[in-house]
């Protein structure tokens, strides 16, 4: 007896062991409380980090309005190129259009101071022509040939008088074009034999015959010198000649 009251004054008496009450708590709800805590302490980490970069004189917020107008200033200079470079291609453009009009009005001018220099000559001649200067023979002058803007394309131009007796001179024309091509010395007869009946190559006149025309050559050949010679209808010698040297 002894010995089983003592046994239960250890179990149940002020010696016995404490018994501790827990409340159960769901895992779930477990997980929730570790993410908040997990939360805060991530996001007063990252207070503390910015709160550093402050104090150490680096401000994001700077930064980010820096950056936004910095790339503001990046679009305004790209739309100012793009500006500069369409005033730069109309004012090449328009330079181009310049440059073609002077080189058009050069040429012009040109033809003009030609043209001028061929009347001068023509009025010359005629002048010559009513003081009775002319030469008392058939001659032909003022024979001029020049290339033309076609490849292997050249016009001639020449005067044919005839002083002394008034009267009808009937003939023909004839080329004779000296050139290089491959090597080789070449000569060309405009027209050639079989087609002395070109109307081109006719002349008919009395006191003088002007005329102007073109022959063509192979683009390779170089034409070195041109004469031109005055048949008279049924002779086979010719009655006039004259050279133009283009080299």
């Amino acid at each position: 007896m002894p010995f089983s009251f003592r046994a239960l004054r250890r179990r149940w008496g002020i010696a016995a062991p404490r018994m501790t009450v827990r409340t159960h708590v769901a895992w779930y709800w477990r997980a929730v409380g570790l993410v908040a805590v997990l939360s805060v302490s991530l996001t007063l980490a990252l207070w503390m980090y910015d709160a550093g970069r402050r104090f150490a004189g680096f401000d994001a917020t700077a930064v980010s309005e820096e950056l936004a107008g910095l790339h503001g200033r990046v679009v305004e200079l790209e739309e100012e190129a793009k500006r500069l470079r369409s005033v730069v291609a109309s004012s090449e453009s328009r330079l181009q259009i310049e440059m073609t009009a002077q080189e058009q009005l050069v040429k012009q001018l040109r033809t003009v101071e030609s043209e001028n220099a061929r009347l001068r000559e023509d009025l010359s001649f005629f002048e010559n022509l009513a003081a009775g200067r002319v030469e008392d023979k058939l001659a032909v002058s003022r024979f001029k040939v020049e290339s033309n803007a076609v490849p292997g394309e050249y016009r001639y131009r020449l005067l044919v008088t005839q002083g002394g007796k008034d009267r009808e001179f009937q003939g023909r024309l004839q080329l004779i074009v000296s050139m290089r091509q491959g090597g080789r010395e070449l000569t060309l007869m405009i027209p050639d034999e079989r087609s002395q009946e070109n109307a081109a190559y006719r002349v008919s006149f009395r006191r003088f015959f002007s005329t102007e025309g073109t022959f063509k050559v192979d683009p390779a050949a170089t034409v070195k010198s041109v004469q031109v010679r005055l048949f008279e209808q049924g002779v086979g010698q010719p009655r006039a000649t004259q050279n133009f040297n283009l080299t």
